[in-house]
């Protein structure tokens, strides 16, 4: 008859050789005792640890970064309790000091009468993943600032000014206060163009947005670019009074820039026109009416001879 045991024997020994030829790390810990029946030697190349130091999961809680503790150790005992087999990701302490990124993945072993028995698991170095998603989420975040910036005066867009906007106008119709506009234009911008090119007239528009800018003086007063020359103040918690001295302002400022415009028809410097507006949202009015409404100021500041407010 075959030797049993040698049998057993030799398979124990080749799935022993097997999981500790890969490069997870697969342990064992006793349910009753919390003590680590087995870790593979695969730990101490990449924590440094000795297999030997795993004594408990208090060793295994211990050697977790401080701000993943908590919601590893009760996420991990609350699923074993549980029966759930389970994984979670943490920052593993290594014995120079750094930390490496782990990939616990669990299962659960039951007795026969339901009761847990083991947690047996491997562990995964995933710190190139998350490198990975962390330049992936800055990313994300830097494409999320492009998409809401002018791309050359570097001030908001028209998308940011629409979201801008709705919020503001939802805060001015909920709690019945002042919402204020402003819509702005360079004067003879064609001609701006025309007279000193277009890179001179693109170094024209980011000069104005900057000028813009600065009048600007709340954390909540917004500006963007509206398109083309155009740019669009909004004034949150701003009545018609203190919206004409902003607009008074903005006019001032870019007239004391004193930048040349030989092809203007209004002054040999570059002015703007305004278009203001002040509303109190009720709930028939809508954000597009009031922006028409402003806009065709816009345009009755041009009809009065530009460099002038409406």
């Amino acid at each position: 008859m075959p030797d049993v045991s040698m049998d057993t024997e030799a398979n124990a020994t080749v799935y022993k050789t097997l999981l500790e030829s890969t490069k997870a790390i697969p342990w064992k810990i006793d349910w009753s005792t919390m003590r680590f029946a087995y870790i593979g030697p695969q730990i101490e190349s990449l924590l440094g640890w000795s297999p030997k130091s795993w004594v408990s999961v208090q060793d295994w809680a211990d050697r977790m970064h401080p701000d993943d503790r908590e919601r590893v150790v009760n996420f991990c005992v609350a699923q074993s309790q549980a029966g759930v087999d389970h994984e979670a990701d943490y920052r593993a302490l290594t014995t120079d000091g750094h930390y490496v990124w782990i990939r616990d993945v669990v299962h659960v072993v039951r007795k026969e009468n339901g009761e847990v028995d083991a947690l047996i698991g491997f562990m995964f170095d995933i710190s190139e993943r998350k490198q990975n998603e962390e330049k992936l989420a800055q990313l994300q975040k830097e494409l999320e600032a492009l998409s809401f910036k002018d791309g050359l005066t570097g001030v908001a867009n028209r998308r940011m000014f629409d979201t801008v906007l709705e919020t503001e106008w939802a805060h001015a119709q909920r709690n019945q206060q002042a919402l204020s506009l402003l819509i702005l234009d360079v004067d003879h911008f064609k001609q701006y163009n025309d007279c000193y090119g277009h890179l001179r007239g693109d170094e024209c528009l980011q000069r104005v947005a900057r000028i813009l800018a600065a009048s600007l003086q709340r954390p909540r007063d917004f500006l963007a670019r509206f398109g083309g020359e155009e740019f669009v103040i909004v004034l949150p918690e701003t009545d018609a009074i203190a919206a004409q001295t902003v607009a008074e302002r903005c006019l001032d400022l870019v007239t004391s820039a004193q930048i040349p415009h030989a092809e203007s028809a209004t002054s040999p410097v570059l002015t703007i026109s305004i278009g203001v507006g002040t509303i109190v949202p009720g709930q028939d009015d809508v954000p597009r009416r009031f922006i028409d409404q402003v806009d065709n100021r816009l345009y009755q500041a041009k009809r009065n001879g530009r460099h002038c407010i409406a």
